[in-house]
């Protein structure tokens, strides 16, 4: 049993004022695996104020000096990939691929924003004068549990590359993800208060960040309900706020696909994360004349699928993070029968052979209708909805019909035709023919998938602020 019972705030691993116990579980097992003691709104305030000393120097750092400290972290990160990975298969779930990935990707955004630093111009002349990029100030940065230690990480490298010091407020049920992070990037000896990892509940600790005058600036990633509060909260303090929020990405496939190479890439893409991501290709659009095949050979792909054990090797989706998450999946893969949907792989319950754990059948569904709640709404599972299209102009007002614009995918044997095709699509991101992250890309959505951006030189602009300086 783990017994998580410190947070970090001024350079310390300290006790929390706030005394609750919150539990965590192994999602594959259903079994608790551990307790972390929460940080309470006291807690908060004393990292804010450590936050707020330490940026008046922090601030004035040299590039020179932060790429040092990102190189520190980076490599204090990759000392602890081992434990890290493992902490990922057993609290949250990840198949061994998936959790290897995440594991990398922790580490990996450090030189992403070093790389970014060494070209970035902090000085510009513009017109007559001279425009500086000043860091905004405290940023506080709430992250999810879908892929917990990536976002620290990735939020904490940004605002470290502008000169932000920080309070991060991870989620509860990551606690060992949070804990393994914390004492890596605490290994890198940055000076005292530039970090400050509090972990409690978004209702207390993250309530506190958001309304606190000492924090200039908001980096979440998570839900649209609770963007929306925190865009609400903000404004009485006029904070800069980022905000990466659900999806409901489209994969169109346009009638000269080959269906060959394409189905295993679709789903994939609805996959990703075992289905717990925000931009997962969850609504797959073909051709009306095509539909007939592409349900075939979309079905044995699903069919083929195996959702288990994250610690074999051959499981590709894993168990929800939770008992409520599988209920709320379970709940629309029903409502998808209700509705009309026709059913083509997968179900409700758990795949066969698993009496426990909070794995679900993936699953397929044809015939949709865009105005089903399947088609509408997040649902962050495996399931899958395939909806058919009559022509390029039907295909672009499908893919556009939905309150989320953060992600989508294009797939086509001609490569102008796809590019015309993502041109006309509202999302942040459009993948054409590939599942490829670019790190040096802007990630982040339009319409209710969120505000602003993350990664490259968009992302390390969210943590600045320019001063035009006249008369020089």
């Amino acid at each position: 049993m783990h017994a998580i019972e410190h947070i970090y705030i001024d350079g310390a691993f300290v006790t929390p004022h706030g005394d609750e116990r919150f539990e965590l579980f192994n999602p594959a097992t259903e079994e608790v695996i551990g307790t972390v003691r929460l940080a309470d709104a006291e807690d908060a305030r004393r990292a804010i104020a450590a936050a707020k000393r330490a940026f008046s120097t922090f601030s004035r750092t040299t590039i020179d000096e932060r790429i040092a400290l990102l190189q520190r972290m980076h490599d204090a990160v990759v000392a602890r990939e081992d434990n890290l990975f493992t902490a990922i298969r057993e609290e949250y779930g990840a198949p061994v691929s998936r959790g290897s990935w995440m594991t990398g990707h922790a580490s990996s955004v450090f030189l992403d924003a070093i790389a970014m630093l060494r070209e970035f111009d902090f000085e510009r002349r513009m017109g007559s004068s001279t425009v500086v990029m000043q860091p905004v100030g405290v940023a506080g940065l709430i992250t999810p549990w879908n892929s917990n230690a990536g976002f620290i990480c990735g939020k904490l490298a940004a605002a470290i590359a502008a000169g932000c010091t920080t309070v991060i407020k991870p989620s509860e049920m990551s606690a060992l993800q949070t804990r393994i992070v914390t004492e890596a990037l605490h290994e890198a000896g940055a000076p005292a208060g530039v970090f400050n990892i509090v972990t409690g509940r978004g209702d207390v600790v993250g309530a506190e960040i958001v309304g606190s005058p000492d924090v200039s600036k908001i980096s979440f990633t998570g839900s649209t309900a609770v963007g929306k509060g925190i865009l609400r909260a903000g404004a009485d303090t006029i904070k800069r706020i980022t905000l990466e929020l659900g999806g409901k990405s489209p994969s169109v496939i346009l009638d000269d696909a080959d269906f060959a190479r394409v189905v295993p890439l679709t789903i994939m893409a609805g996959f990703n994360n075992s289905g717990q991501a925000c931009i997962a290709g969850s609504r797959i659009l073909v051709p009306r004349s095509r539909v007939a095949e592409f349900e075939a050979m979309a079905k044995d792909a699903v069919d083929a699928v195996v959702s288990g054990d994250p610690n074999d090797p051959a499981t590709t989706v894993g168990p929800m993070v939770s008992a409520r998450q599988w209920q709320r999946v379970q709940g629309y893969i029903r409502k998808g029968v209700e509705e009309g949907a026709r059913l083509l792989a997968g179900g409700e319950g758990r795949p066969d052979g698993y009496a426990r754990g909070w794995l679900v059948r993936p699953t397929l569904f044809t015939d949709v209708r865009n105005d089903m709640a399947i088609a509408r709404e997040e649902i962050f599972g495996p399931v899958l909805s395939i909806i058919a299209y009559d022509d390029e102009e039907d295909a672009i007002a499908i893919a556009n019909d939905t309150p989320y614009g953060l992600q989508a995918y294009v797939f086509s044997s001609d490569t102008s035709r796809a590019l015309r095709m993502a041109s006309r699509i509202d999302a942040g991101r459009v993948m054409v023919n590939t599942l490829a992250h670019d790190p040096k890309a802007p990630f982040g959505g339009f319409k209710q998938s969120g505000i602003g951006r993350e990664y490259g030189r968009f992302g390390l602009e969210a943590y600045l602020e320019p001063k035009a300086i006249l008369g020089l």
